[in-house]
């Protein structure tokens, strides 16, 4: 169940601090898109701000400490103009939002937004590459101890199934899938073994005891799989756009 009841309190808290400055408050993210988990997931809030300054974001620094004590990431702050002049930077994110977002308060300056697709699927290819080769890396220093090979699996989920939903978005898919939906619609249409990925995901929804797994074994089905996909990814959406081309 999302707890609301804090959401509510913090937005009540931001209006009384933020005064006229505040334009809006929109929970965005898991809460949103289904995927929201009691003790996993986190409540992702964007503050819309007139004036982004520093005096004037000090002013909401009384709900922001609140809301910290309630052990939530502080609010993403920002204006309607640097929102407007990102969605050519920040497409995945912006995109995520756009069709995962609830309005608390104010007004929705996310729905409008044009979010330019040919940069979104750079943007993926790019954090896919990116995010692959340091994966790598972390899996490299942590070889030799299952606790933290567990560690790197565990903290690279969420990134690396957020990229797949996205890499369906870049190849047409527009049924707004939830995190083991992307995964499995992904695998079936580039043909790769997402079990994985899947269970990696089951294990930190704590629905799977992880001592009954072999976590080298999981590693290596794991790391193939996003080598995999990374590659097959590259080659579909420059196929899709060679195509456009002709």
């Amino acid at each position: 169940m999302i707890p609301m009841d804090i959401v509510d309190e913090f937005v009540k808290r931001a209006r009384e601090a933020g005064g006229s400055n505040l334009e809006s408050v929109i929970l965005f993210g898991s809460a949103v898109a289904g995927d929201f988990h009691p003790g996993l997931s986190n409540l992702n809030l964007l503050c819309i701000l007139r004036d982004s300054s520093f005096p004037a974001l000090k002013t909401l620094a009384p709900a922001a400490k609140w809301w910290d004590k309630q052990k939530q990431p502080p609010p993403l702050c920002t204006t309607r103009q640097e929102i407007l002049r990102s969605t050519d930077v920040f497409t995945i994110e912006l995109l995520d939002m756009q069709q995962h977002h609830r309005v608390l308060y104010g007004e929705d300056v996310l729905s409008g937004l044009h979010i330019p697709m040919d940069l979104h699927r750079v943007q993926v290819e790019y954090e896919l590459r990116e995010k692959l080769i340091l994966l790598r890396q972390h899996l490299l220093m942590a070889s030799e101890h299952d606790s933290r090979l567990w560690d790197v699996l565990l903290r690279s989920a969420p990134s690396f199934s957020t990229l797949f939903r996205h890499a369906l978005i870049a190849l047409g898919d527009t049924s707004r899938p939830t995190r083991h939906e992307a995964v499995k619609a992904l695998a079936k249409r580039l043909a790769f073994d997402a079990s994985a990925m899947l269970q990696v995901l089951v294990v930190r929804e704590n629905k799977l005891d992880r001592k009954k797994m072999d976590i080298s074994e999981l590693v290596s089905r794991y790391l193939a799989a996003v080598e995999r996909v990374t590659t097959a990814v590259d080659l579909a959406l420059d196929e899709k756009a060679a195509g456009r081309a002709e």
